[in-house]
C-alpha cells in the first residue's frame, strides 16, 4: 500500500494514536539503556508515560534547517505527510547549501532562530552555544523521544556519541556520514594523458610533467593554448605529499610528535608552495584559481574541469565521478519491471560528456611526494550536528515534538517508513530491489532528476550511521579510497578556535594566493607564520593540545 492510500483510509486521529503507541513501546523497549553511555552501563527505565500524547491540541509552528540542494517547497508531499502524521506546521528554511552559513547568520542577527538547528560544520558547535542561540537537549529527554536515533549512533558510532558536550552539557546530535571513510578521489581526463603518451603519475615528478603537456601539449586539440594542469582543488594532492591539507572549511590539524599541528604553519609547506608558485608563474595553474573550481549552483561540481579548462581536480566525492557503465546498478524499465544495467554517468562526467562526448576520467592514486608523503583530503565521519534552538525551548512540550519528529525522519525501524521518509512514496518515487540486500531503486523520471527529494519535500532529517550496501558503495569499495586520506586530527572546537577561526581561515587564505601567485615572497614564509600566531594562532594551537 503506498502512502497516500494509508493516509486516505486512516483517520488523522488514529494515526496519532498509533504513532504514539509505537513509540511508547519502544521507549520501554530501548529507555533502558542510557545511549549516551558505555553498552555495559544500565540505568533505570524512563516511566512509559512520558511518551504520553504531548498535548494533542497543540499544532506547534516549527521551523527546521536542513542540507539543501534545491529549496523545499513549503506544500511540499512528504512535508505534508510529516505535519498531518504530527499535527505541526513546519517552516523549511531555504537556505544556499553554498552559503549556508553566511544567510543562517544573517537569520540569527536579525533575531531569528530556528527550531530545528542544523549545524553545518562540527567546529561551530562551541560557536554557536556560546552565542546563546542554543538549548541544552536533558540527555534523558532526548533518549526517551529519540530512541531510535540515539541507539543506531550508540551501536554504530560509539566513539562520536558525546561529540556534542559541552561543559557536561550536551547541545549537538551528532550527524555521522559512513560514506566518509573514503577521502576525496584524485581525476585526470583519461583522454587527455592518452593522447599525449601519457599515464597516471604516481609521484609529485611525474605529476609535474603532465600538468605541463596539460598546459603546453594542445591535449584538447584545437590548436588554441587554452588548457591548464590544475586549479585549487588540486592543490590539496600537491599538500597532501607533503604531509597536510590546507584549502579546505575548516582549518586542517595535523598530528606531529604526538602534538597537534596547523598544517598550513608547518614548515615543509614552503617546499610545496614552492612548487605552486613556480607552475603559477609558468602558466600551468589556472589563474582563475582564486574563485575556486566551482561557478555556482551544486558544489561539488568543478566546472574547471567540466568546461575543459584543467585536466586534474580532486574535488567532490567518488560519486559525483561516475562514469557510463563503471558497475552495475538497479533500474526501473518502462512496464515496471526491476532489472540491472550500467550505471549511467553522474554529476561531473554527466556534464563534462554532454559538453564532450569523447572525454573519459580516471581515479589516480594521490602522488608520492619528495619524502615518501602522499594524500588527499579526508572528510572526517563527523559532518555536522543538529541542534534545537533556544527559543523551542521556551514553548512547553515542542523540544520533546522536535525530537519525535527527527527520530522518525531519521530513524524509523521500519525498513519501508524509514524509505519512505527519505526517497517518498513507495511504487510512486520508489521501490525495492527484487535480491537481497534489499535496496532502494529509484524510479522514473525522478531517477535522472537533481534534488528531487528536496522538491517532494522527503529526507529532511539527519544522516545515521548505517551501513552502506547499495551497488553504487559496493564499487567505491573497490577503489582503495580508504587508504592515502588525510583527516582533521581535530574533529571540535575549542573556544579559541571558535573565537579565531573564521579571521584565520581568511589570513591563511590570502597568505597562500599571495605566496602562489608571487605577489608575497616565500621568503616572508616564517613572517606569516608569526603573524598567524599573534592573530589567535597561539591560542588557538595551545588549547588544541590541552
Amino acid at each position: 500500500m503506498n502512502m497516500k492510500e494509508s493516509k486516505a483510509k486512516v483517520p488523522y486521529r488514529y494515526q496519532l494514536f498509533l504513532t504514539t503507541a509505537l513509540l511508547t513501546m519502544m521507549g520501554v523497549v530501548l529507555g533502558g539503556c542510557n545511549l549516551l553511555t558505555a553498552p555495559s552501563t544500565i540505568v533505570e527505565s524512563p516511566q512509559s508515560s512520558a511518551l504520553s500524547p504531548l498535548n494533542s491540541k497543540a499544532k506547534y509552528h516549527i521551523s527546521w534547517t536542513m542540507h539543501q540542494n534545491l529549496p523545499v517547497p513549503q506544500d511540499a508531499e512528504m512535508l505534508n505527510v510529516v505535519e498531518e502524521q504530527f499535527g505541526v506546521d513546519l517552516d523549511i528554511w531555504n537556505l544556499e547549501n553554498n552559503k549556508y552559513e553566511s544567510l543562517l547568520d544573517m537569520k540569527l542577527a536579525q533575531g531569528n532562530i530556528p527550531d530545528l538547528f542544523r549545524i553545518r560544520q562540527p567546529q561551530d558547535l562551541l560557536k554557536y552555544q556560546q552565542q546563546g542561540v542554543l538549548a541544552e537537549i536533558p540527555v534523558e529527554t532526548l533518549n526517551t523521544y529519540a530512541p531510535n536515533l540515539m541507539r543506531i549512533i550508540h551501536e554504530q558510532a560509539p566513539a562520536y556519541q558525546k561529540a556534542g558536550v559541552i561543559d557536561g552539557k550536551y547541545y549537538g546530535i551528532p550527524v555521522i556520514n559512513p560514506t566518509n571513510i573514503y577521502r576525496t578521489p584524485v581525476v585526470y581526463r583519461q583522454d587527455w594523458l592518452d593522447k599525449l603518451g601519457l599515464t597516471v603519475p604516481q609521484t609529485l615528478a611525474e605529476f609535474e610533467k603532465v600538468i605541463y603537456a596539460f598546459t603546453y601539449n594542445d591535449p584538447d586539440g584545437n590548436g588554441i593554448q587554452d588548457t591548464y594542469g590544475l586549479s585549487n582543488e588540486g592543490m590539496n594532492v600537491v599538500f597532501g605529499a607533503f604531509g597536510q591539507i590546507v584549502f579546505a572549511d575548516q582549518l586542517y590539524f595535523g598530528t606531529k610528535d604526538g602534538k597537534k599541528v596547523i598544517g598550513a604553519l608547518e614548515p615543509e609547506m614552503k617546499e610545496a608552495l614552492a612548487y605552486l608558485n613556480k607552475w603559477y608563474k609558468d602558466g600551468v595553474i589556472d589563474p582563475e584559481f582564486v574563485t575556486g573550481e566551482n561557478k555556482g549552483g551544486y558544489k561539488h561540481l568543478s566546472h574547471a574541469f567540466i568546461n575543459g579548462k584543467i585536466g586534474m581536480t580532486s574535488m567532490g566525492n567518488y560519486y559525483h565521478w561516475i562514469q557510463d557503465g563503471d558497475y552495475e546498478d538497479w533500474r526501473v524499465e518502462p512496464d515496471g519491471k526491476v532489472v540491472k544495467s550500467p550505471a549511467q554517468a553522474a554529476f561531473n562526467v554527466k556534464e563534462l560528456t554532454a559538453k564532450f562526448p569523447e572525454a573519459r576520467v580516471v581515479f589516480g592514486k594521490p602522488f608520492t611526494g619528495p619524502h615518501g608523503q602522499r594524500g588527499s583530503k579526508g572528510n572526517d565521519l563527523l559532518m555536522s550536528f543538529t541542534a534545537i534552538g533556544a527559543d523551542a525551548v521556551k514553548e512547553p512540550g515542542k523540544l520533546e515534538m522536535i525530537l519525535r519528529i527527527l527520530d522518525e525522519v531519521s530513524a524509523s525501524p521500519d525498513p519501508d517508513k524509514a524509505s519512505s521518509m527519505t526517497y517518498g512514496v513507495e511504487n510512486k518515487h520508489w521501490v525495492w530491489t527484487p535480491a537481497e540486500p534489499r535496496n532502494i531503486v529509484i524510479m522514473p523520471p525522478y531517477d535522472t532528476m537533481f534534488g528531487y527529494q528536496n522538491t517532494i519535500g522527503a529526507n529532511i532529517g539527519m544522516t545515521v550511521p548505517l551501513k552502506q550496501t547499495g551497488e553504487r558503495e559496493q564499487w567505491a569499495a573497490t577503489l582503495h579510497l580508504d587508504q592515502d586520506g588525510i583527516y582533521n586530527a581535530l574533529e571540535v572546537a575549542t573556544p579559541a578556535l571558535a573565537k579565531y577561526s573564521d579571521l584565520l581561515i581568511r589570513l591563511k587564505n590570502k597568505a597562500y594566493i599571495a605566496f602562489i601567485s608571487g605577489e608575497r615572497p616565500l621568503s616572508e614564509f616564517d613572517e606569516f607564520v608569526q603573524e598567524f600566531m599573534s592573530a589567535g594562532g597561539a591560542e588557538v594551537l595551545s588549547e588544541a593540545n590541552e
